[in-house]
């Protein structure tokens, strides 16, 4: 399925994106001699796919993530290094003609899936917010295998909203914990990385 604007899909400005880790991730990154970058996830669970996962423009909701980490013993001393990131071609899911992908790619698993007699995977979780996005990772990766099978450009990032927590009122369309996620699938996105200022 061609995009319907393709144009559209580059992204024309940086955005700050904030990643919660351990301090020592945060050390070995800032302070390195040689550039490095922070470790893709390649969980078949995450959200937009394989990437380094950044929030956008929200360090106090990366802080807390890290804080989480901790209280549940992944990591040691909670930190957060903020991005410089150019999302250049973007799989930006706030756009219509990335929903009709999605959709496209859902539709394709589904016939390949019921061919082979296989049940397709399914989101898990208490809640449609948290937990394991097995269904939700499949459509993207197999979104992008899609666009590769056409010859088309890679997609250089993910940029999804997620609506995630509890109402912050009574009948409240909002949420304590909502956010847009990034997902660098190619580092020369990434411009740089630095110590937020807080």
């Amino acid at each position: 399925m061609q995009p319907l604007a393709p144009l559209y899909e580059y992204q024309p400005s940086f955005i700050l994106g904030f990643h919660g880790c351990d301090k020592a991730t945060a050390d070995r990154i800032l302070c390195a001699d040689a550039p490095a970058h922070l470790k893709p996830s390649e969980k078949d669970y995450d959200w937009l796919g394989s990437g380094i996962y950044f929030w956008e423009g929200n360090y106090a909701r990366a802080l807390d993530w890290a804080c989480e980490r901790q209280r549940e013993g992944k990591i040691q001393t909670p930190a957060v290094i903020g991005a410089i990131i150019d999302l250049r071609l973007c799989l930006d899911l706030f756009d219509l003609s990335a929903m009709q992908q999605l959709r496209h790619a859902h539709v394709v698993l589904k016939k390949m899936y019921r061919s082979t007699g296989q049940k397709l995977p399914r989101n898990v979780g208490p809640t449609p917010d948290k937990g394991g996005r097995l269904l939700d990772c499949l459509v993207i990766k197999t979104a992008h295998q899609l666009r590769e099978d056409q010859h088309l450009p890679s997609y250089d990032s993910v940029r999804g909203p997620f609506l995630e927590g509890r109402p912050i009122y009574s009948t409240s369309g909002f949420r304590t914990h909502t956010h847009i996620q990034i997902c660098v699938r190619n580092t020369q996105c990434i411009k740089g990385y630095f110590r937020p200022m807080v």
